[in-house]
């Protein structure tokens, strides 16, 4: 394995408190901005609303597009211009209601067809009722409770349960925290959202597992050793390979977030905020939890131990001879 760095020795264990209080202070501030707002933004797939996908004859102004459409009771579509080389628009508008999911499509093929002086025709147009909206919406959660179970699951399997509890408690971490980024920085939720952060639970959790896994590895060679040393030498011994892996990847979607679009950047957002996220919780909450809860353990286990050894009889007292 590549190593970018040689007999590291970062004492990350006993910044632990300050690592909590950074992710404590960042979720207190996403879910003051929460409520603030009142909830979270939803794009069409939770909302409900029409995607429509024009092609236009001549290659359009996506500017002029959205005037048109602002103009024409569409105000709040989002338009990405389409990279197929054949002038190729795709417009979200969250226009859908109870009664008729595809007002929306009608309204903008209208607003189209009355000021927008190129010729132009409709290749699909998709509407999704706000009862569909709630549907995937509850699937999303069950979806996200279900992959932290199955993880729970399986580290506790793999290893001890704390070690399962510590590494899901990561993951629940790191989701707050990115659906508070969201909401701060008032970012639309969609099913690709969704996805990102169900990519995200996995790529957590293989970094925290590679982690646990040096910290078994080495309580088996180093029985004298205590646990928080063993710690923060496993943690300096994958760092090489945490900066490779998460590296290559950060770069990866941040150029999907810069290049990828209006439509994909949510999607690219998530993914960056959770890169980020995601290898930060692996060192600085996953492994500080399963520490704290051993110490916790063996100062329960001393406690008993020193109250039932029998106390020492002392002898008889001798006067002293003057």
């Amino acid at each position: 394995m590549v190593e970018l760095f040689k007999d590291i020795r970062i004492d990350w264990l006993g910044k632990r408190k300050l690592f909590l209080a950074i992710s404590g202070t960042i979720m207190v501030i996403g879910m003051i901005s929460l409520i603030a707002k009142g909830g979270f933004r939803y794009g069409v797939d939770f909302k409900g609303g029409t995607v429509v996908t024009v092609r236009f004859q001549e290659k359009p102004q996506v500017d002029d597009i959205r005037k048109v459409l602002r103009d024409n009771g569409a105000a709040d579509s989002q338009i990405q211009e389409l990279r197929s080389g054949k002038n190729d628009i795709l417009i979200e508008f969250q226009g859908a209601n109870e009664e008729d999911a595809s007002a929306g499509r009608d309204i903008i093929i209208s607003a189209l067809n009355k000021n927008y002086a190129v010729k132009f025709e409709v290749l699909s147009a998709t509407s999704i009722g706000p009862k569909v909206g709630d549907d995937l919406k509850r699937q999303a959660v069950f979806a996200t409770l279900y992959a932290l179970g199955g993880i729970l699951v399986y580290m506790a399997f793999r290893f001890e349960w704390i070690y399962g509890a510590a590494a899901v408690f990561a993951v629940f971490h790191d989701t707050l925290v990115t659906l508070g980024l969201f909401s701060l920085f008032d970012r639309e939720i969609n099913l690709t959202v969704i996805a990102a952060l169900l990519t995200l639970v996995g790529y957590s959790v293989n970094d925290t597992i590679v982690v646990f896994d040096r910290i078994r590895e080495n309580l088996k060679i180093r029985r004298r050793d205590d646990l928080e040393t063993i710690m923060n030498e496993s943690i300096n011994q994958t760092l090489s390979r945490t900066i490779l892996s998460s590296g290559l990847t950060f770069l990866t979607v941040l150029a999907l977030f810069i290049f990828g679009g209006e439509i994909i950047n949510h999607f690219a957002f998530a993914m960056v905020i959770g890169i980020i996220i995601g290898t930060y919780s692996s060192i600085a909450i996953a492994a500080p939890l399963v520490l704290v809860y051993t110490k916790i353990r063996a100062q329960r286990t001393l406690q008993p131990a020193v109250a039932a050894r029998p106390a020492t009889p002392k002898g008889p007292r001798t006067a002293k001879v003057k």
